[in-house]
């Protein structure tokens, strides 16, 4: 339980990035927050690439990845390359920070907040009210960046992505990829297609 209440708090540090944007956005600009990410990113990379092609074996890997994440990328990689993927994204076709920065806090926050009132292995669905906390979590965090509606299409989706973990080709498309993924794509989807 030690290990699993460590890894939710190293989760909720990552919403450390969208909130200095928020709170200082002109010291913090979100070429700033683009920057920060590339380079978590690129530093993720190497990590990875050292601990499954060479053997870097660290005790913190024995600490905060699971056991699905032994000979997979490791959950706190696909957590970066989800923020950064969502951080990115922003000014192609109309994805703004009012989409991008509630998607990071649904995967900093919305996810830890579920993953301690009950995880799930990776081939099973959480339970029913887990996942009805999740949806809530989520959509209040969207509720003052999007409209009513972006928001509760952002919820569900993150809600899906947390409950859900599919493999695909042998390896678990892991929740920290997908929740900051779909919250945005759904939000996106919302703010350009729904009426207000």
């Amino acid at each position: 339980m030690a290990d699993e209440v460590a890894r939710r708090l190293v989760h909720a540090t990552g919403s450390a990035v969208p909130l200095c944007h928020l709170l200082v956005p002109d010291l913090v600009t979100w070429r700033v927050v683009q920057a920060f990410l590339a380079v978590c990113l690129l530093a993720v990379v190497v990590l990875e690439y050292l601990r499954l092609s060479v053997g870097l074996d660290w005790a913190i890997y024995d600490r905060l990845t699971r056991e699905y994440e032994q000979d997979n990328p490791a959950g706190y990689a696909l957590y970066i390359a989800g923020m950064a993927l969502v951080a990115f994204a922003v000014g192609i076709g109309g994805m703004t920070t009012n989409v991008a920065v509630p998607a990071m806090l649904m995967l900093a926050i919305g996810d830890p907040i579920s993953g301690l009132l009950g995880s799930a292995s990776a081939s099973a669905v959480k339970q029913t009210w887990v996942l009805l906390v999740m949806f809530g979590v989520c959509t209040l965090l969207a509720a003052p960046f999007v409209p009513p509606a972006a928001a509760v299409l952002g919820g569900a989706a993150a809600t899906f992505a947390d409950g859900v973990k599919p493999t695909i080709a042998g390896y678990v498309v892991d929740d920290n990829f997908s929740i900051p993924v779909l919250g945005a794509t759904a939000m996106w989807v919302g703010v350009a297609v729904l009426p207000v």
